[in-house]
């Protein structure tokens, strides 16, 4: 069974850079801000110790989360994808059924979720009905707020 994850090129240089700052600047700073606790003696009732301490197990627990999404992540160049019907990195402008409200989504992977800025998780219970749908199709799914419908106008790799 694979787990690899599907991941935008933007999602996954989006990790790059962080870990790139994690690596270069978060993890000296740590550090530094360790050995200069540690100058100032007694450990044990150090708050600048224990707080650049638990930083640090911060820092290395993302650096080791991120190296392990880029190395799980199948990176998906949506620029490529010549589909007629809706698929992972597809943008989807979408009708309410109820509220007769436009909304559009991207479906991105996990960790490039944002539903304020348009973009759902491949695993979301929209992006799942939304999968294989073309033009004009109606999907049906549950929401937290309970049964939803929408209808496809149009969708785009872009």
């Amino acid at each position: 069974m694979s787990d690899r994850q599907p991941m935008t090129l933007a999602g996954k240089e989006k990790l790059e850079t962080e870990l790139k700052r994690l690596i270069s600047v978060e993890r000296p700073d740590v550090i530094r801000a360790i050995e200069e606790a540690r100058s100032h003696g007694d450990l044990s009732e150090n708050a600048d110790y224990d707080a650049a301490k638990e930083r640090q197990a911060f820092v290395e627990s993302r650096i080791s989360d991120i190296q392990n999404k880029i190395a799980n992540a199948e990176v998906v160049d949506i620029a490529s994808i010549k589909s007629d019907t809706i698929t992972f990195g597809a943008t989807v402008d979408l009708l309410d059924l109820d509220s007769d409200e436009k909304v559009t989504y991207q479906i991105v992977g996990e960790d490039e979720a944002d539903v304020k800025q348009g973009r759902i998780s491949i695993f979301s219970p929209l992006a799942r009905s939304l999968i294989g749908k073309k033009k004009s199709d109606v999907v049906e799914f549950r929401s937290p707020k309970g049964e939803k419908e929408f209808e496809v106008l149009n969708f785009s790799f872009k």
